[in-house]
């Protein structure tokens, strides 16, 4: 058995599933996003791709900020239903029992929710085809106390964080490793 050869396409899985909030005092928004990564680590900065006809496209270019909030397994209906429902029409916080929050540094809210929420402020905007890429500096980074362990350290896998893979969403596994296990000595 070899390998097919497919036409081109993204298939670049698993990816984080994130709900991504914008807006200010005149407006609000949730949106899921799976397009998303780090770009640089010196300055801090992330990415979100998003349609053009997506409602909060609009907002997160009007305003030049938003937040990514990262999903787990208890925010697995609400990160769906917020990537099929619009909010032109409807109010998602509202819907999905979100809890908008007080950022630090941007007026976009953050979600109570969710275990870690990443304030962004847009620095370009690229115009790719489908997706237009809004490059982001990372203003802040705010996490949940319930998931620092004894030491002050905060622990991810607590979090039971999700991912989506070419249409589903997975939960994530246990630890296999850490950087650098595969050189460590013995």
């Amino acid at each position: 058995m070899g390998k097919q050869t497919w036409k081109a396409g993204t298939f670049v899985y698993p990816i984080p599933a994130v709900l991504v909030s914008c807006g200010d005092e005149k407006e609000k928004n949730v949106l899921t996003i799976a397009w998303t990564g780090t770009i640089c680590t010196d300055p801090a900065m992330t990415y979100i791709s998003v349609r053009k006809e997506r409602y909060s496209y609009d907002i997160i270019k009007r305003t030049g900020e938003f937040c990514i909030n990262l999903t787990n397994e208890e925010l697995a209906y609400a990160t769906d239903f917020c990537g099929v429902k619009s909010g032109k029409n409807i109010d998602k916080f509202k819907e999905m029992n979100l809890t908008p929050e007080r950022a630090t540094f941007i007026k976009a809210p953050m979600i109570k929710e969710s275990p870690v929420s990443i304030e962004c402020r847009v620095k370009e905007i690229k115009e790719l085809g489908s997706h237009d890429m809004f490059i982001a500096e990372v203003l802040a980074i705010n996490v949940d106390e319930k998931y620092m362990d004894e030491t002050g350290r905060f622990d991810m896998q607590k979090c039971k964080l999700i991912a989506y893979s070419h249409g589903q969403y997975y939960k994530l596994g246990e630890k296999i490793g850490k950087f650098g296990y595969s050189v460590k000595k013995k």
